[in-house]
């Protein structure tokens, strides 16, 4: 069935004769991509769900009780059925015996695979003891803002009561683990006719004996805290009212535009970092709010907030009421320096003997009034997930100050989470980063052959791309199709003409708020003409010109500029041709173009290298498979100077070759990615034929 809900209330979405022919464990699936369909529950990859099944046991044939949990590191909507953990609960019963109290929590995480059941490979998350040991079949743990607002509040445990009376309980902050799985076992034993309880600081338990009971019960419980927050804040001005406008949205994307390459220079001397821009009601609210400078200092509550936020955000200097963005920009570096000495101070000050190293000391968020939050991160998506998170945070601050005073988590158990032991381990068992991890690029004429072909050598290797194509409908069409095999988070096209001097500066714009800055341009954008010089008109030379040589010169002058306000190097790489250094018949508007395109390369690398911006040449020959420029007149030109058909064109060029062999845009995009990659590090003005073999081409 599905209820119909007055105002912003969750609606439920279970669907009786779905879920009918459903095993219990099914069921838990289903629950679970329900709730985190709905950020308004939980947030990505946070919260975790569980159920107790019979199964048989594929040792003694016995039917034994088995804890099905929402496995590590894993996101309740969007898992399969391998993202759950699956243990005995006899054993895990057992655990009990083993536990030597609060200084000894780590080791009762790896006790836990001990209690495996069927070999599952996933590995249980430290929350399965709250799981465990609650004596009810399904329980759910989310980090609804409404909840996580009364949680966050000094005050929280006579909130709760207010609100819910005796069918919510509330305990006091504990660090998630061992310890918090048995005093939530003895509130539920203790208070038999709760159906959950709130966790100070952290969010919501919620329990039944059925699935559909349970996710019933988490809706309610959720809604009824969303409806009390709202009559009790109703008419009452969030964060204490606004201090400073927000921009008009245009000005507000332009000054993250400024903003983020200058940030992404500052952060990312040791990895490369990507950047993302949020500028939704909500953020612009904060950042303008007469609160802003009280509140963000405190950092965020739950512990799901805070690893993803860091120990609190960043708060640029910018007044949008009187705009200096240069003087913002030059404030910029010294804020930078400040935040990672004090983050370097909270680690003095809070570290253990066995504490890991000091990680990463840069801000992840960065609050800029006015204009909006920018968030930075190893990938993409971390980008886009930590500002959402933040958004939860600030969510959670208006709910909190507006019925009560909000806190954050103290510094110290702040300190203990981010620095647990059992993370290090998770992050230790991280994937080696790809070659391009953390890297930017644009890539003019990215719908065609070669743009195509190398944008997608880019993103197999980690990077973001952003095709850039004067057919839009095509560049359109070539990030659908790369979204869907990589993601929608690391690709983005924009319409672009390479010769359109405000096209170029208005696509490197996006190309900063989208992804933060840049760090490698494809410069690939082109066309090709055929014609005895007597019959070749101004307009044609002018055209190849324009395209071959202005363009060129117009992508590389901005890709400079962010490079250099990076500061932390850069590659170019010019997809040239062998008539660049071959001449060829018919075709000197064309020849002459490549020429001073691979000479602006030589110039460009002589005024790159003290910035270590490296700029190279591909010269391609003949790739006549999927490359737009061997559509329509070029093609029957140059077959006709060859005296072939189309059909012996492409078989003349082979057999033309020292190798007799095709070149295809995959080969071409190969050594675009070792001019873009560290593979090249100490290469710069150099040139790179992938022709087969040309004589007439040799570079000496």
């Amino acid at each position: 069935m599905t209820d119909t809900n007055p105002g912003n209330r969750l609606e439920n979405l279970w669907n009786s004769n779905h879920a009918a022919g459903m095993s219990e464990s099914e069921k838990l699936l289903y629950r679970s991509n329900l709730l985190g369909s709905d950020k308004r529950v939980t947030n990505y990859g946070g919260g975790n769900t569980s159920a107790k099944v019979m199964e048989t046991d594929p040792l003694t044939g016995e039917q034994v009780e088995v804890l099905w949990v929402k496995g590590s590191g894993g996101d309740i909507g969007s898992m399969k059925m391998d993202g759950f953990a699956t243990l005995y609960m006899d054993r895990l019963q057992a655990l009990k015996g083993k536990y030597r109290g609060l200084a000894h929590e780590d080791e009762m995480v790896d006790l836990l695979p001990h209690c495996t059941f069927a070999l599952n490979p996933r590995a249980a998350s430290i929350d399965t003891p709250l799981h465990a040991y609650v004596p009810r079949k399904h329980v759910d743990h989310v980090h609804s803002d409404a909840i996580i607002a009364i949680a966050a509040s000094v005050n929280s445990k006579e909130l709760t009561a207010e609100i819910f009376g005796d069918e919510i309980g509330w305990l006091p902050w504990k660090r998630p683990g061992f310890e918090l799985g048995l005093w939530l076992e003895k509130f539920a034993v203790e208070n038999p006719q709760a159906k959950g309880a709130v966790l100070e600081s952290h969010g919501l338990f919620t329990w039944g004996d059925t699935a559909e009971e349970c996710y019933q019960t988490t809706l309610d419980i959720i809604n009824k805290a969303a409806a009390w927050l709202e009559a009790r804040t109703e008419g009452k001005p969030a964060f204490g009212g606004q201090k400073l406008p927000a921009l008009p949205a245009d000005q507000r994307r332009a000054v993250a535009a400024k903003l983020m390459p200058v940030i992404r220079g500052l952060i990312s001397k040791d990895r490369y970092k990507v950047g993302h821009f949020d500028d939704q009601p909500a953020v612009l609210e904060f950042v303008g709010s007469n609160m802003l400078d009280e509140l963000a200092p405190l950092g965020t509550s739950c512990p799901d907030h805070f690893l993803r936020t860091k120990i609190r955000p960043l708060v640029v200097d910018f007044d949008p009421a009187n705009p200096d963005l240069d003087a913002t920009i030059a404030s910029l570096p010294e804020a930078v320096a400040a935040y990672r000495d004090d983050y370097a101070a909270y680690y003095e000050r809070s570290k253990h003997p066995d504490s890991p190293a000091l990680r990463d000391p840069n801000a992840v968020v960065y609050l800029v009034p006015g204009v909006g939050m920018l968030t930075f991160a190893l990938d993409k998506a971390t980008a886009r997930i930590s500002g959402e998170f933040y958004v939860n945070a600030i969510n959670v601050m208006r709910g909190a100050s507006g019925v009560s005073t909000y806190q954050g988590l103290p510094e110290q158990e702040a300190f203990d989470i981010e620095y647990w032991l059992l993370e290090e381990a998770k992050l230790s068992r991280m994937p080696k980063p790809k070659s391009l991890a953390g890297r930017i690029a644009i890539v003019t004429g990215g719908a065609g052959g070669i743009g195509a072909a190398t944008a997608e050598r880019f993103l197999r290797e980690g990077a973001c791309v952003m095709l850039a194509d004067i057919d839009a409908n095509a560049a359109e069409e070539a990030r659908a199709g790369f979204a869907a095999r990589y993601g929608a988070d690391v690709v983005r096209s924009v319409a672009m003409n390479v010769t359109d001097e405000a096209q170029v500066i208005g696509a490197f714009a996006d190309l900063a708020v989208e992804f933060g800055g840049l760090d490698i341009l494809v410069s690939n954008a082109g066309i090709a003409s055929s014609a005895p010089v007597e019959e070749t008109t101004l307009s044609l030379w002018n055209r190849n010109m324009d395209i071959l040589s202005t363009g060129y010169f117009l992508v590389s002058r901005e890709a400079f500029r962010m490079f250099r306000v990076q500061d932390i190097g850069g590659a170019v790489v010019f997809v040239g041709s062998k008539n660049g250094l071959a001449a060829s018949p018919n075709a000197s508007a064309y020849c002459t173009a490549k020429a001073a395109e691979i000479h602006l390369a030589r110039c460009l690398a002589l005024e790159g290298a003290e910035a270590g911006i490296r700029v190279n040449v591909v010269n391609p020959d003949a790739v006549l498979r999927g490359s737009k420029i061997w559509e329509g007149e070029w093609l029957d030109q140059r077959a006709s100077t060859y005296k072939t058909d189309k059909e012996g064109l492409e078989e003349m060029y082979r057999q033309r070759s020292m190798l007799k062999r095709s070149v295809l845009p995959e080969d071409i995009a190969e050594g675009a990615y070792f001019f873009a990659s560290d593979l090249s590090a100490k290469s710069t003005g150099n040139i790179l034929n992938v022709d087969a073999g040309n004589v007439q081409a040799f570079t000496r």
